[in-house]
């Protein structure tokens, strides 16, 4: 797992697994407390934290299918949608793994009972899967595709 200390660096690490998977991408930056999106509180022109930092959010977007968008959080997490399933609380450090195993086919779609549903399955590092309900309207061709 590759330690990705800042918003940056982490975009950096998503540009070189577009181009390692020849996806398309688009960045978009969000920079100081009155931009991001959990820093709504801050009031009216207020840029930083209480620390003086300015606090810096991005939410790329990855061409191709299937179709991947990740906002990366000040606070060393992400969301990351797959085909409509957003799998929140996602630690920075590991959004590439995750999106390696998207893009290398890794991920699957797991056919529950009719109670439980399907469940996006992404495996990550060290054994770790992360798992995501899939309402069944978001059933789209490429999850489909992926039912085992």
């Amino acid at each position: 797992m590759e330690h990705l200390p800042t918003t940056e660096a982490a975009v950096t690490a998503l540009r070189e697994i577009a181009s390692e998977y020849a996806r398309e991408i688009e960045v978009t930056h969000d920079i100081g407390a009155d931009q991001t999106s959990r820093r709504s509180a801050a009031g009216v022109g207020v840029t930083t934290d209480p620390d003086g930092s300015l606090p810096h959010e991005a939410f790329v977007e990855f061409g191709g299918s299937p179709r991947v968008s990740v906002r990366l959080f000040p606070e060393d997490d992400a969301l990351i949608t797959v085909e409509g399933v957003e799998c929140p609380d996602i630690p920075r450090d590991d959004v590439p793994a995750f999106l390696r195993s998207v893009f290398g086919g890794l991920a699957h779609v797991s056919a529950g009972s009719f109670l439980s549903g399907y469940r996006l399955v992404v495996p990550l590092p060290g054994d770790r899967t992360h798992k995501e309900l899939i309402p069944m309207i978001l059933l789209t061709p490429w999850l489909s595709s992926r039912v085992r």
